[in-house]
């Protein structure tokens, strides 16, 4: 409540601008009575789809600072939308600003935040023989085993890891005698 305005902020997980646009769209139902809808999203491991809207407000007043919140968080893959009930008393420039920041930062605390990771994965082929010396490697950098078959000559595995780690995965396979790596 900032002078009688009413304040609702929402974090909602989304993957995809259409999911973005139903969600709005349901929240525009639900408070068909707001006077203003203002939210901001950003989606992608890259963070390079984004968007802010003020939704009738003076222009920066509100969808830059939601925006700002999701920044500062480093959050993606969210939609965080504030609705305000006007109170009668206009809240100036200044005022909206704090107002938005501060409905959009308690949302952000009360929400639960997933971490999710951006893998890679890496299909390895070697001579079973070579079996322990891929093996400690495995043990050693803790890839994820996405899949793997073993014959008597040949074996195959499937390996997901961390984006940042599989320079270094590959490296360390890499320099195990014929083995062969695939994208």
């Amino acid at each position: 409540m900032e002078k009688r305005s009413r304040f609702i902020a929402v974090a909602l997980p989304v993957c995809t601008p259409e999911q973005v646009k139903q969600q709005l769209d349901a929240y525009r139902k639900q408070y068909y009575d707001a006077r203003h809808i203002c939210y901001a999203y950003v989606l992608g491991s890259e963070r390079s789809l984004f968007r802010s809207s003020d939704d009738g407000e003076p222009s920066g007043t509100a969808g830059k600072p939601i925006l700002g919140q999701l920044n500062s968080h480093e959050l993606t893959d969210v939609l965080l939308l504030v609705v305000r009930y006007f109170g009668g008393i206009k809240l100036g420039t200044s005022g909206l600003i704090t107002a938005y920041r501060a409905a959009a930062s308690r949302a952000l605390a009360a929400a639960l935040i997933q971490e999710k990771t951006v893998d890679e994965t890496l299909t390895v082929f070697f001579e079973y023989p070579l079996m322990n010396e891929v093996m400690r490697i495995v043990k050693e950098m803790e890839p994820c085993i996405a899949e793997q078959s073993y014959n008597h000559t040949d074996c195959r595995m499937v390996l997901s890891i961390r984006r940042s780690l599989m320079p270094l995965l590959r490296e360390r396979l890499g320099k195990v005698e014929t083995l062969r790596l695939v994208e």
